[in-house]
């Protein structure tokens, strides 16, 4: 026989009463439950907000959280994340900025219609960005660039420089010198891009190999949550999505032909920098995030006791760091 809850509880406090207990019952049915707390009750807590805009040709997905008004930050992810490594960054930052993170074409769930023949290449990638922050009506922002958000986020900089207010680069190079023995087998494939070559590369690109990905240079990997290189590994596995990676990692060729171009913007506009870097990373070395002073002697390098992927382990530390210094520098 089945029985409702309130029954069950009512049978059961009297069983207790059975055995010499005295229990007062409590009557749910005459008593009001306290009101549930709504977002009105904690106004300054930032709601970050999934939305998808077309631009070029293109269904891009961003998040997004902060006031309308607010000075913008802009949020360029790398390899092999999507705007969901910013999760937890973005309700950090959005107090007081507008903040926004698009998944870059070939990642997360930033929509390319089969028909648009889009070839995947940082040429490529940056137009479809601006082609966005134009959709957005952006004119001014700052810009966390990390991993292949760098090359991204630099050609955007040469595109308009007038909008670039400043740059945190976390673990995003710009210079030779920044280039670690991680990268062999990508240069590798460079100079001689062979089948051979490209299925090396292709092998790592696993739930296994994300998980490396991840750990590589962390002290403890056990920090690490799971679902970030999950999310990673999944939506790898889409049909087609592999070959895209390994288009990307091919041109990535073009982004180090790029470095001197980005280095003269970077002597000519003066941008605020502040390179907050995981030094333990085998990708994008220390000597890359020290380089930034050659050509902005006032940039601001700070190292962190991590690897590639910082904001895993040092949230607080890069949210605080950024907090200060886009308080001066990006009103």
């Amino acid at each position: 026989m089945s029985v409702d809850r309130r029954s069950f509880l009512v049978s059961a406090f009297v069983s207790l009463g059975a055995f010499g207990r005295k229990v007062k019952l409590f009557d749910f049915t005459q008593t009001s439950m306290p009101r549930k707390e709504t977002m009105a009750d904690n106004p300054n807590i930032p709601l970050t907000s999934p939305h998808h805009i077309k631009a070029g040709g293109i269904e891009v997905f961003y998040r997004e959280a902060g006031p309308a008004d607010a000075p913008v930050i802009l949020l360029l992810h790398g390899f092999p994340t999507s705007s969901f490594q910013y999760r937890e960054l973005i309700p950090r930052l959005a107090d007081r900025y507008r903040v926004i993170a698009p998944d870059l074409p070939g990642f997360g769930f930033t929509e390319v219609p089969a028909e648009r023949g889009y070839i995947y290449t940082f040429d490529a990638l940056a137009k479809t960005i601006f082609a966005f922050t134009q959709a957005m009506k952006l004119t001014r922002y700052a810009m966390y660039v990390f991993d292949y958000g760098a090359p991204t986020g630099f050609r955007l900089a040469l595109m308009a420089p007038e909008r670039v207010t400043a740059i945190v680069s976390q673990n995003g190079n710009a210079y030779e010198e920044g280039l670690g023995d991680a990268w062999q087998p990508i240069q590798r494939y460079w100079r001689e891009p062979t089948l051979e070559h490209r299925n090396a590369i292709r092998s790592g690109l696993t739930l296994e190999g994300m998980r490396h990905e991840y750990s590589v240079g962390i002290p403890d990997p056990s920090v690490i949550k799971p679902e970030g290189y999950t999310l990673d590994a999944a939506l790898l596995a889409r049909p087609g999505n592999v070959d895209i990676q390994l288009d990307l990692f091919l041109d990535y060729a073009n982004n180090v032909k790029m470095y001197p171009k980005f280095q003269e913007y970077f002597r000519a506009a003066q941008p605020p920098l502040l390179a907050v870097w995981g030094k333990l990373d085998p990708y994008f070395i220390p000597a890359g995030a020290e380089a930034f002073k050659k050509d902005i002697p006032n940039a601001t390098v700070q190292f962190l006791p991590t690897g590639h992927f910082a904001l895993e382990t040092h949230l607080e530390e890069i949210s605080v760091a950024m907090r200060g210094f886009l308080g001066v520098h990006h009103r």
